[in-house]
């Protein structure tokens, strides 16, 4: 695959476009970023962000629910979409020429749905049935819990699909509102990628936006002093327990997030990382464990999260408090930084075959940063990262910093 082409621009009156340019590519992908998730419900029920996604694809005024995925699929195409904290993103890719009906479909559901009042009760029970079998798989309940204990009241803390009791209280009049609030932002951004300039998209996209964007309605920023991190248990019977610990971090902007992917990376979230090779390899406490850094504007989280036989639950403990300590008081050992970073850069790499990717890079970087960052700038700063950059960053957050607490298993221990 050639090498991209990143460009971004400001549509007057209108969201933000960035497109990368893939010269040989024979695919397409589109995505509509808008800058609104479940950290936008504060004082309105739960899961609301999420609802709208789901009603996105109930039909417009132009076509219904079935010709929306029949267009796309027909051709061979795909569409999904996905809510998260503070984005709802809704995306499309397929062959290059089916570019033209990416844009026009999409952007025919993110701002024309008509949320029909039918569909509404219909899509609140799949939705109940999603919660549900969320909650009854440990494994994936164990991430709501961890963000409640760690973010508390806050929305960072509620569970982006709500709850049955939270969705009960959403009817079209409180979806609409939501919509028209969050998906005519003027901070709103369009990713493209595939064999076309950005004039080229551009000229693909202006007939299907709406003629006019509103400015930006901020979310509620969390203020890590106001709050203090709790120990949450739900006790059930299960043969496992899901363990989790999390820690408050820096944003995404804070110039130690590079040293604090690398860390996450040494500490979890490979087969090589001291908390798989301690915990699962040398002493069989579990079969999963692992780490990782979710990044917010203004805050972060670092998290680790493990299943384990409830008798080695201090064990397990000991183990990974014992690697942190570690950390904070001698940084990397020998070499391990440097295969952190060997890692991270050959993923980066890999993920960077998609043009989807592409789209991705280039729709976060402007929604996240305001600008398209450089591939090659970027590894730079990973490899920029010292020994003694790991370790400040380590001490940051380990040190004097109780963290929350989640588990789910028997009552006793």
């Amino acid at each position: 695959m050639s090498k991209p082409i990143y460009e971004w621009r400001q549509i007057p009156n209108g969201p933000r476009l960035a497109v990368a340019t893939v010269a040989d590519s024979e695919c397409a992908a589109l995505s509509i970023y808008i800058p609104a998730g479940s950290r936008d419900e504060a004082g309105l029920p739960t899961g609301l962000a999420h609802f709208v996604e789901h009603m996105v694809f109930k039909g417009t005024l132009r076509r219904s629910a079935r010709d929306l995925s029949f267009e796309i699929e027909n051709a061979g195409g795909q569409i999904n979409a996905c809510t998260s904290e503070d984005q709802t993103v809704y995306e499309g890719r397929g062959e290059a020429d089916l570019m033209p009906v990416l844009a026009d479909v999409i952007s025919d559901m993110v701002w024309h749905a008509t949320f029909p009042e039918a569909e509404i009760g219909l899509e609140r029970e799949v939705i109940g049935e999603e919660i549900t079998m969320y909650r009854e798989s440990p494994a994936d309940h164990i991430g709501d819990l961890i963000s409640n204990a760690l973010w508390g009241d806050h929305p960072l803390g509620q569970p982006i699909s709500g709850s049955v009791e939270s969705i009960a209280e959403i009817d079209r009049d409180i979806l609409l509102a939501f919509r028209d609030l969050h998906h005519f932002r003027k901070d709103v951004v369009i990713a493209a990628s595939g064999p076309f300039t950005v004039d080229e998209v551009m000229s693909m996209l202006l007939p299907h936006l709406p003629g006019e964007f509103h400015e930006v309605e901020k979310s509620v920023r969390f203020d890590r002093e106001a709050l203090s991190v709790r120990e949450i248990r739900d006790e059930r019977e299960t043969d496992q327990l899901q363990l989790a610990l999390a820690w408050h971090t820096p944003g995404r902007h804070a110039e130690s997030r590079h040293a604090l992917r690398l860390l996450s990376t040494m500490l979890g979230e490979t087969a090589s990382s001291r908390l798989f090779l301690e915990l699962r390899e040398e002493r069989g406490l579990c079969y999963q464990i692992s780490s990782d850094v979710t990044f917010f504007d203004e805050t972060g989280a670092f998290e680790i999260s493990a299943g384990l036989d409830p008798e080695s639950r201090a064990e397990a403990l000991a183990c990974i408090y014992r690697e942190i300590d570690d950390l904070i008081a001698h940084g990397p050992r020998a070499g391990e930084l440097d295969r952190a970073k060997r890692l991270t850069i050959a993923q980066s790499k890999l993920a960077f075959e998609s043009t989807s990717s592409h789209a991705e890079w280039a729709g976060e970087g402007v929604l996240d940063f305001g600008y398209i960052p450089s591939p090659a700038d970027w590894r730079a700063s990973v490899l920029a990262v010292t020994d003694a950059d790991v370790q400040t960053i380590a001490k940051e957050v380990f040190l004097g910093q109780k963290p929350a607490l989640a588990e789910i298993g028997e009552g006793k221990r």
